[in-house]
Protein backbone atom coordinates (compact mmCIF):
# COMPACT_ATOMS: atom_id res chain seq x y z
CA UNK A 1 0.00 0.00 0.00
CA UNK A 2 2.88 2.45 0.68
CA UNK A 3 3.46 2.42 -3.00
CA UNK A 4 0.54 4.83 -3.63
CA UNK A 5 2.83 7.34 -1.78
CA UNK A 6 6.24 6.89 -4.09
CA UNK A 7 7.41 7.81 -6.87
CA UNK A 8 8.67 4.94 -9.27
CA UNK A 9 11.34 6.06 -11.07
CA UNK A 10 14.27 5.66 -9.45
CA UNK A 11 15.31 3.05 -11.56
CA UNK A 12 14.49 4.40 -14.84
CA UNK A 13 18.36 5.44 -15.58
CA UNK A 14 19.69 2.33 -15.05
CA UNK A 15 16.56 0.30 -16.96
CA UNK A 16 17.57 2.75 -19.93
CA UNK A 17 19.54 1.01 -22.84
CA UNK A 18 23.40 1.44 -22.98
CA UNK A 19 23.55 3.86 -25.78
CA UNK A 20 20.27 6.10 -24.31
CA UNK A 21 22.29 6.00 -21.07
CA UNK A 22 25.46 7.36 -22.54
CA UNK A 23 23.66 10.41 -24.40
CA UNK A 24 22.43 11.17 -21.22
CA UNK A 25 25.81 11.23 -19.13
CA UNK A 26 27.45 13.11 -22.22
CA UNK A 27 25.18 16.36 -21.48
CA UNK A 28 24.59 15.66 -17.69
CA UNK A 29 26.56 18.75 -15.85
CA UNK A 30 27.35 17.77 -12.01
CA UNK A 31 27.40 19.74 -9.30
CA UNK A 32 27.90 19.16 -5.62
CA UNK A 33 25.12 20.88 -3.20
CA UNK A 34 25.85 21.73 0.37
CA UNK A 35 22.82 21.22 2.95
CA UNK A 36 19.95 23.41 2.67
CA UNK A 37 20.77 24.61 -0.83
CA UNK A 38 18.23 24.84 -3.20
CA UNK A 39 17.92 23.43 -6.68
CA UNK A 40 15.38 25.42 -8.27
CA UNK A 41 12.34 27.39 -6.52
CA UNK A 42 8.57 27.90 -7.37
CA UNK A 43 7.82 30.35 -10.25
CA UNK A 44 10.63 29.81 -11.89
CA UNK A 45 11.02 29.30 -15.80
CA UNK A 46 12.76 25.91 -15.94
CA UNK A 47 16.36 25.07 -18.38
CA UNK A 48 16.51 21.70 -17.90
CA UNK A 49 15.78 18.88 -15.81
CA UNK A 50 17.76 16.88 -12.97
CA UNK A 51 18.87 13.76 -11.63
CA UNK A 52 20.08 12.89 -8.43
CA UNK A 53 23.43 10.75 -8.26
CA UNK A 54 23.72 11.24 -4.79
CA UNK A 55 22.09 12.41 -1.42
CA UNK A 56 18.49 13.73 -0.72
CA UNK A 57 16.11 16.41 -2.40
CA UNK A 58 12.58 17.90 -0.38
CA UNK A 59 10.14 19.13 -2.72
CA UNK A 60 7.46 21.60 -1.20
CA UNK A 61 5.63 24.59 -1.71
CA UNK A 62 4.66 27.45 0.40
CA UNK A 63 1.43 28.81 1.53
CA UNK A 64 0.53 32.27 1.59
CA UNK A 65 1.54 32.38 5.94
CA UNK A 66 4.85 31.17 4.97
CA UNK A 67 4.22 28.02 6.00
CA UNK A 68 5.88 25.13 4.09
CA UNK A 69 4.91 22.15 2.89
CA UNK A 70 7.18 19.29 2.01
CA UNK A 71 5.57 16.95 -0.49
CA UNK A 72 8.04 14.54 -1.72
CA UNK A 73 11.50 13.16 -0.92
CA UNK A 74 13.79 12.18 -3.82
CA UNK A 75 16.04 9.28 -3.15
CA UNK A 76 19.58 8.96 -5.51
CA UNK A 77 18.66 7.66 -8.56
CA UNK A 78 15.86 9.79 -9.48
CA UNK A 79 14.90 12.04 -12.14
CA UNK A 80 13.08 15.80 -11.37
CA UNK A 81 12.11 18.68 -12.59
CA UNK A 82 10.94 17.38 -16.04
CA UNK A 83 6.70 17.58 -15.54
CA UNK A 84 7.89 21.45 -16.02
CA UNK A 85 9.70 21.14 -19.19
CA UNK A 86 7.05 18.67 -20.60
CA UNK A 87 4.41 21.23 -19.90
CA UNK A 88 5.73 24.11 -20.44
CA UNK A 89 5.17 25.79 -17.42
CA UNK A 90 7.38 27.46 -14.75
CA UNK A 91 8.46 25.59 -11.53
CA UNK A 92 5.09 24.38 -9.76
CA UNK A 93 7.32 24.09 -6.69
CA UNK A 94 11.03 24.23 -5.11
CA UNK A 95 13.19 22.14 -4.44
CA UNK A 96 16.07 22.16 -2.46
CA UNK A 97 18.94 19.36 -0.71
CA UNK A 98 18.25 18.22 2.72
CA UNK A 99 21.92 16.43 2.90
CA UNK A 100 24.61 17.27 1.16
CA UNK A 101 24.57 15.82 -2.34
CA UNK A 102 25.68 15.30 -5.59
CA UNK A 103 23.23 16.38 -8.67
CA UNK A 104 23.76 16.02 -12.64
CA UNK A 105 21.96 18.87 -14.07
CA UNK A 106 20.44 18.13 -18.04
CA UNK A 107 20.02 21.03 -20.36
CA UNK A 108 16.32 21.21 -21.86
CA UNK A 109 17.32 21.51 -25.18
CA UNK A 110 20.05 18.31 -24.86
CA UNK A 111 16.73 16.55 -22.81
CA UNK A 112 14.11 17.28 -25.52
CA UNK A 113 16.83 15.75 -28.29
CA UNK A 114 17.32 12.89 -25.93
CA UNK A 115 13.30 12.40 -25.92
CA UNK A 116 13.50 12.59 -29.95
CA UNK A 117 15.99 10.20 -30.24
CA UNK A 118 14.70 7.65 -27.32
CA UNK A 119 11.63 5.74 -27.59
CA UNK A 120 12.55 3.79 -24.29
CA UNK A 121 12.93 7.05 -22.47
CA UNK A 122 10.44 8.97 -23.57
CA UNK A 123 7.88 5.80 -22.64
CA UNK A 124 9.66 5.58 -19.16
CA UNK A 125 9.59 9.42 -18.35
CA UNK A 126 5.69 9.31 -19.62
CA UNK A 127 4.62 6.41 -17.41
CA UNK A 128 7.16 8.09 -14.47
CA UNK A 129 4.90 11.33 -14.92
CA UNK A 130 1.29 9.42 -14.76
CA UNK A 131 2.65 7.69 -11.51
CA UNK A 132 3.70 11.14 -9.97
CA UNK A 133 0.38 12.51 -10.52
CA UNK A 134 -1.19 9.98 -8.28
CA UNK A 135 1.10 9.86 -5.92
CA UNK A 136 0.85 13.75 -5.68
CA UNK A 137 -3.25 13.44 -5.20
CA UNK A 138 -2.95 10.38 -3.10
CA UNK A 139 -1.04 12.55 -1.01
CA UNK A 140 -3.04 15.52 -0.92
CA UNK A 141 -6.15 13.42 -0.20
CA UNK A 142 -4.40 12.21 2.98
CA UNK A 143 -3.28 15.66 4.01
CA UNK A 144 -6.74 16.90 3.43
CA UNK A 145 -8.66 13.69 5.52
CA UNK A 146 -6.08 12.15 7.82
CA UNK A 147 -5.52 12.96 11.10
CA UNK A 148 -2.25 14.12 12.33
CA UNK A 149 -1.52 11.10 13.80
CA UNK A 150 -2.47 9.48 10.74
CA UNK A 151 0.06 11.61 8.63
CA UNK A 152 2.91 11.31 11.21
CA UNK A 153 2.57 7.47 10.61
CA UNK A 154 2.16 7.52 7.20
CA UNK A 155 5.31 10.19 6.70
CA UNK A 156 7.21 7.81 8.71
CA UNK A 157 6.57 4.78 6.86
CA UNK A 158 7.44 6.59 3.51
CA UNK A 159 10.87 8.13 4.97
CA UNK A 160 11.59 4.18 6.40
CA UNK A 161 11.48 3.16 2.74
CA UNK A 162 13.20 6.57 1.23
CA UNK A 163 16.42 5.83 4.00
CA UNK A 164 16.81 1.57 3.97
CA UNK A 165 19.73 0.50 1.83
CA UNK A 166 19.42 -2.47 -0.51
CA UNK A 167 21.17 -4.47 2.71
CA UNK A 168 18.42 -5.88 3.82
CA UNK A 169 20.41 -6.56 7.29
CA UNK A 170 21.19 -3.21 7.81
CA UNK A 171 18.98 -0.85 10.58
CA UNK A 172 16.91 1.75 9.21
CA UNK A 173 18.15 5.33 10.81
CA UNK A 174 15.54 8.22 9.18
CA UNK A 175 17.53 11.64 9.71
CA UNK A 176 15.31 14.03 8.93
CA UNK A 177 14.94 16.96 10.95
CA UNK A 178 11.88 17.74 13.51
CA UNK A 179 11.55 20.77 11.44
CA UNK A 180 11.16 18.82 8.15
CA UNK A 181 9.46 15.97 9.19
CA UNK A 182 6.61 18.31 10.71
CA UNK A 183 6.62 20.34 7.31
CA UNK A 184 5.88 16.64 5.82
CA UNK A 185 3.11 15.65 8.11
CA UNK A 186 1.54 19.26 8.27
CA UNK A 187 1.67 20.10 11.73
CA UNK A 188 3.44 22.09 14.50
CA UNK A 189 6.69 21.16 15.73
CA UNK A 190 5.09 20.95 19.13
CA UNK A 191 2.44 18.40 17.86
CA UNK A 192 4.77 16.63 16.16
CA UNK A 193 6.87 16.10 18.99
CA UNK A 194 3.98 14.63 21.04
CA UNK A 195 2.77 12.03 18.20
CA UNK A 196 6.47 11.18 18.61
CA UNK A 197 6.95 10.45 21.97
CA UNK A 198 3.35 8.69 22.03
CA UNK A 199 4.59 6.74 19.08
CA UNK A 200 7.81 5.67 21.76
CA UNK A 201 5.78 4.79 24.10
CA UNK A 202 3.81 2.48 22.39
CA UNK A 203 7.09 1.06 21.03
CA UNK A 204 6.46 1.64 17.86
CA UNK A 205 9.44 3.80 17.01
CA UNK A 206 13.01 4.36 18.67
CA UNK A 207 14.49 8.05 19.01
CA UNK A 208 18.00 8.58 19.36
CA UNK A 209 18.51 12.61 19.36
CA UNK A 210 17.56 13.37 16.14
CA UNK A 211 17.05 9.68 14.69
CA UNK A 212 14.48 7.53 14.14
CA UNK A 213 14.07 3.93 13.91
CA UNK A 214 10.50 2.40 12.75
CA UNK A 215 10.56 -0.68 15.54
CA UNK A 216 6.57 -1.67 13.99
CA UNK A 217 5.68 -1.59 10.58
CA UNK A 218 2.36 -3.55 10.84
CA UNK A 219 1.41 -1.15 13.53
CA UNK A 220 1.92 1.89 12.09
CA UNK A 221 0.47 0.98 8.92
CA UNK A 222 -2.49 0.07 11.17
CA UNK A 223 -2.27 3.62 12.21
CA UNK A 224 -1.90 5.47 9.09
CA UNK A 225 -5.07 3.59 8.07
CA UNK A 226 -3.95 1.89 4.70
Amino acid sequence: MISKFIFNNQYLFQELPEYDKEMLQKVMQVKNYRKNEAIFTEGTIPNGIFYLKEGKVKKYKVDNDGREQIIYIYNAGEFFGYSAILSDHSYGDTTQVIESSVVAFIPKEDFLHILDQSVVFSRFLLKSLSHEFSVMANLMTVLSQRTVRERAALSLLILHNKYKSNNATENVYITLSRVDLANMVGTARETLARILHDFREEQLIAMQGRKIQVKDINRLTRIANL
